[in-house]
């Protein structure tokens, strides 16, 4: 399969197109920096074409001949919580999404985010139930998971319109080589985290699962969150709930268990077939 990633050159951009390559399939690079230290430059099966996303024209040109999309064209945090992150992920993704319904590209993964929920970067986090799940309300406060939620939006309105074409949201978490580097001290400061993460090459298989597994699995416009069951946290999942989240009412029917963490990724290994590998 030919498959087109654009950010290639960013932290998960780099994972993805490794994975993506190691499982065979022929990888093109979108991105608008150009790197100079990265191994699978040299690989035949790469080709890398620096191009600007926000440019429509130029974002239909780079997909032509492929077969899927990986979109992790981005940036990944609020920056200033002014414009430019929310203006730039948003237009970025409706290009991207516009231009695959354009060439007939029916596969897309889109790179979203935990930060559709009000979590680490809001004000204050809310969370209504744990443990949380797609159905979960999304109501950020702040530019980079507004625009996360928006690329969610733009997902349902274009298979509405293109309705051969299946995209997955792909909800990553803090994407991490190890599970030790996800840890952090403050536990009050991070609470809106989770105390999450997800290993980095688990989060590349979720991205190339999305776009490989047969049609037939799922349909549309499907979100998925990506993290792993265990904390990057020495306490148990519901001792850190009682201290920080004492009100938080727990689902009925989840297994108590202190490895099992404050997500519930089961869709994601229904429809993906994917489960969290903390890789080495």
């Amino acid at each position: 399969m030919k498959i087109a990633i654009t950010g290639c050159n960013g932290g998960v951009g780099r994972r993805v197109v490794r994975w993506v390559l190691k499982e065979g399939h022929i990888a093109v690079g979108a991105d608008c920096v150009i790197a100079h230290d990265t191994d699978f430059y040299n690989n035949p099966a790469f080709s890398f074409h620096p191009v600007d996303l926000k440019d429509f024209d130029a974002t239909l040109k780079v997909f032509e001949g492929c077969d899927a999309i990986i979109q992790l064209a981005a940036f990944p945090h609020p920056m200033d919580f002014k414009t430019k992150v929310h203006n730039d992920n948003v237009v970025i993704t409706w290009n991207v999404l516009r231009a695959a319904a354009e060439l007939g590209i029916n596969r897309v993964a889109l790179a979203s985010s935990v930060n559709v929920l009000r979590g680490v970067f809001g004000t204050e986090p809310v969370f209504h139930y744990f443990p949380i799940d797609e159905n979960h309300p999304c109501e950020p406060d702040e530019p980079y998971g507004l625009s996360k939620l928006i690329s969610e939006m733009q997902a349902n309105t274009i298979v509405r319109r293109y309705p051969s074409m299946r995209v997955a949201s792909i909800r990553i978490h803090k994407f991490v080589p190890t599970r030790a580097r996800a840890y952090r001290q403050d536990y009050s400061r991070v609470r809106g985290d989770l105390w999450g993460y997800v290993q980095m090459d688990s989060a590349a298989d979720a991205f190339l699962r999305a776009v490989t597994v047969e049609m037939d699995h799922w349909t549309g416009h499907e979100t998925f969150f990506i993290t792993a069951p265990q904390l990057a946290a020495d306490e148990d999942w519901l001792e850190l709930k009682e201290k920080y989240f004492p009100n938080v009412p727990i689902k009925p029917g989840w297994v108590e268990s202190g490895t099992k963490g404050f997500f519930d990724c089961s869709k994601a290994e229904r429809l993906l077939g994917w489960v969290h590998t903390d890789y080495a």
